[in-house]
């Protein structure tokens, strides 16, 4: 195993560390925590699992095959640096780039510029034959300032944000203001824990947001809806999105038309933009529960996101799942999302 680091998204406090262990899991690659800083994880683990990481995570940024962690001292990290087997990541004739990225106002006494500058020619001194190319390099060598400490690295890949801009609501062919974020629909798509091929299934799939997500990963996905319009649009998303999913149906979530699924990954109805049908946001999520049972298989798991008022987790109990973990997503002053993540017993 290697060590690695992950810089994550800061946009939310648990979910990206959640989200990247999750996709760890799901594929199989056995690894160690070794410590979480503000907006960054050590993690000791096979370098393959980069390329899943890469392919499948929303609310991570960079991976990085470590090198150097050392406290944020000027001196102390050019020491480290200098000392530090650079010449294992770096041949004759490469060209490279140091990039520094310092979180919030972490080291405010350290110049990102500087050090770039300093450790590019710690580098060209230690491996020879090798130039510095600042748009176009053969390797970047990256660096993160948080919590008072430094971490450097080789960087081994970098997912940008924009494809998940353009899958936001606005920007699919039907839309709906209680439509889910793309990013955060797929980081619930990871915190379920999906295999490629695994069927997905969302009971109550409305823009198809939690699908598009689940077949762009390599799922099988199947969406329910018991709004004919909302399968309609389903469709309409999916095909401007080329994922075709293996069912679309109008059906009640509480009478599910399945036999067995391999997970769950679902945003039920409430707030000021769904309609509820008549039904409290409780009742609906509980009914679903008490269904899905019997269409989950043991040891399998279900994302869903409701208000924190309803309280997931204590239905989920009564319901024979067990709660594995839960995240708070503040949407506005009257609501609280829960993403809770619950694993049948």
């Amino acid at each position: 195993m290697t060590n690695l680091f992950f810089q994550v998204s800061g946009e939310h406090s648990t979910l990206p560390f959640s989200e990247l262990k999750a996709i760890l899991e799901a594929e199989g690659f056995e690894h160690q925590v070794t410590e979480k800083l503000r907006q960054v994880i050590r993690i000791r683990a096979d370098t393959e699992c980069v390329k899943p990481i890469a392919f499948r995570a929303a609310m991570t940024r960079v991976c990085n095959a470590e090198i150097v962690f050392c406290d944020a001292y000027a001196q102390v990290i050019y020491d480290a640096v200098g000392s530090s087997p650079l010449e294992n990541f770096l041949q004759k004739n490469e060209t490279f780039v140091v990039r520094i990225r310092r979180i919030g106002e972490n080291s405010p006494d350290l110049v990102g510029s500087e050090l770039e500058k300093k450790l590019g020619e710690i580098v060209l001194d230690k491996v020879k034959g090798t130039r510095v190319h600042l748009t176009n390099p053969d390797k970047t060598f990256f660096g993160v300032l948080t919590d008072s400490k430094f971490i450097f690295g080789l960087k081994l890949a970098e997912i940008v944000p924009k494809p998940f801009m353009e899958r936001r609501p606005r920007k699919r062919p039907f839309f709906h203001p209680s439509a889910m974020p793309a990013k955060l629909a797929r980081c619930m798509v990871n915190l379920a824990q999906p295999k490629r091929g695994d069927i997905v299934l969302d009971p109550f799939c409305g823009t198809a947001t939690m699908l598009i997500e689940g077949g762009l990963v390599g799922c099988r996905v199947i969406g329910f809806d018991a709004q004919r319009r909302m399968i309609r649009g389903s469709r309409r998303n999916l095909a401007h999105f080329g994922v075709e999913p293996d069912g679309l149906v109008v059906a009640d979530a509480k009478k599910l038309p399945i036999t067995m699924v391999d997970c769950v990954v679902t945003d039920p109805p409430y707030g000021r933009a769904s309609t509820t049908m008549g039904h409290k946001t409780a009742q609906i999520v509980e009914d679903f529960l008490s269904e899905a049972v019997e269409h989950i298989r043991k040891g399998r798991r279900i994302c869903i996101a409701a208000p924190k008022t309803i309280h997931i987790r204590s239905i989920a109990k009564k319901l024979g799942f067990k709660p594995v973990e839960s995240h708070s997503v503040y949407v506005h002053r009257s609501l609280i999302r829960e993403i809770a993540v619950l694993e049948r017993s």
